[in-house]
């Protein structure tokens, strides 16, 4: 495991452990949700990274990718901090083989989401679209959530997968319909549907590793 994200999943392990026991109990409180294509309009945009405060545009990040999760999410949410470290596992998974990911703070403040993700910072890149509360239905999180009929009160974490091959060269809108998850990742069915989106499935949905042991055979 790559030490930067493996310091990241003990930090977040640490963080279920010395939370207070109300945070433990509401462990039994997961929002896991189904992976659902959607008509969602889902459009460009550009926000400011969190690590150098630059500007992002998701159209030329995701250009040459091969399957793009961009996740919304708020640090102080305890349904994010579930689904944290299963996307970290995830990314680490599947990486290399050509899985990236974007993740939308939403809703705090630049400290408090460089605080989530501790010293070592996020293997992946983060972003920021909102820093308060105030602004939730000014953003585009909020119009993609009403848009699936996510009725909760922050929809963090909300999970939108593109395909930047099939994404519009121009205009406003990348796509009008994407894979989307409206709170936690089912790491099974999420994990299922990576691998075939990456073409790692093979000969009936056999793990990649598996068929290439058989053919030698």
């Amino acid at each position: 495991m790559k030490p930067r994200i493996a310091t990241l999943l003990v930090t977040l392990v640490l963080t279920f452990i010395l939370a207070p026991r109300a945070d433990v109990r509401a462990q039994d409180g997961h929002e896991f949700a189904p992976l659902q294509e959607k008509q969602v309009d889902y459009k460009d945009w550009t926000f400011k990274s969190l690590k150098d405060d630059m500007p992002v545009n998701l159209r030329q990040w995701a250009d040459g990718k091969k399957l793009v999760l961009v996740v919304y999410f708020a640090p102080w949410c305890k349904n994010w901090r579930y689904e944290a470290p299963v996307l970290a596992k995830l990314y680490e998974k599947y990486h290399q083989d050509g899985l990236d990911v974007i993740a939308v703070s939403e809703y705090a403040t630049r400290d408090e989401v460089r605080k989530f993700f501790g010293d070592a910072g996020a293997p992946y890149t983060v972003v920021v679209e909102s820093d308060s509360g105030e602004a939730r239905d000014k953003t585009t999180h909020y119009t993609y959530r009403q848009a699936c009929g996510d009725k909760r009160n922050w929809g963090s974490p909300f999970n939108v997968f593109l395909e930047p091959a099939t994404l519009n060269k121009d205009g406003a809108v990348l796509t009008e319909k994407a894979w989307v998850v409206v709170g936690e990742l089912i790491e099974k069915d999420v994990d299922k549907f990576i691998r075939q989106r990456l073409g790692l499935e093979k000969d009936g949905d056999k793990p990649a590793t598996e068929t290439k042991r058989e053919s030698k055979l």
